[in-house]
């Protein structure tokens, strides 16, 4: 890059929306074939896609004896699969449609020893179209996509560290294919969401903050979620022990 970015990037939703729309999609055939590779994990867990230093990775995916990793690579956009026998394949990252993206996602796993089938119906958007048949999302900004994973480091690290004082299961800092990446960015008039630790503007309707919410099940101790909070009424603040999270309270920072 030809300069340092800014810790929070702008990223104003109507300018970007068909790539988010056609990343969201890339996204899901990823978590696909993690999801039918990997062993099940409760909540799901083990579908979702983590924040690398690089982009967005399924960490280590289990096929016969071996182990398979796949990264979407934002800084390099490129798109890596590498394999414990030490194979190793990339494709770019670069506008294409969703059925040419699974195509070729298809051919580079082949190409590394990966056979894998997946549902191609897309999950949680409307009028879904098979990944092989889609070649109505097609676009790809490099420059949004690497300030929306530029985001997603600094949102990856506020949450990790607003979880880091709770008692219970908590999940782990996790993008999820199937849920709008439009969604956790921005509000639908398009104004970026506030991400604030401890802030009294995080009580204002134009700000949204990640709280801390019992399960229904008892088994599963507590969950995480992001969301808006009534400016009318007192933020819950459950049962913790003391962490390193203590001193953002006494000195609201935003971080």
């Amino acid at each position: 890059m030809d300069r340092v970015p800014a810790v929070w990037p702008d990223l104003p939703y109507p300018a970007w929306r068909g790539t988010a729309a056609t990343l969201q999609l890339w996204t899901q055939i990823v978590g696909k074939i993690r999801l039918s590779l990997t062993p099940w994990l409760n909540h799901s867990w083990q579908v979702a896609l983590y924040v690398t230093a690089r982009g967005l990775g399924t960490s280590p995916i289990p096929f016969g004896n071996e182990i398979l990793e796949i990264e979407l690579d934002f800084i390099s956009h490129r798109l890596l699969a590498r394999t414990s026998q030490g194979e190793e394949r990339t494709l770019a990252l670069e506008p294409q449609s969703v059925a040419e993206f699974y195509s070729r996602v298809v051919e580079l796993l082949s190409a590394v020893g990966v056979s894998v089938s997946i549902h191609e119906l897309p999950c949680e958007v409307p009028d879904p179209i098979r990944f092989s048949e889609d070649h109505t999302h097609a676009a790809y900004d490099a420059a949004a996509a690497h300030r929306f994973w530029r985001a997603l480091v600094q949102i990856d690290r506020v949450f990790k560290l607003f979880r880091s004082g709770f008692l219970g299961k908590v999940s782990p800092s996790i993008s999820s294919g199937a849920a709008s990446t439009s969604q956790s960015l921005a509000f639908p008039d398009g104004r970026p969401r506030c991400i604030r630790v401890v802030c009294p503007a995080c009580r204002t309707r134009s700000c949204a903050r990640p709280i801390r919410t019992r399960s229904a099940a008892p088994a599963s101790g507590q969950a995480t979620k992001l969301s808006r909070w009534p400016p009318s009424t007192p933020m819950p603040i459950p049962n913790r022990r003391p962490s390193v999270m203590d001193r953002y309270q006494q000195t609201p920072t935003t971080i």
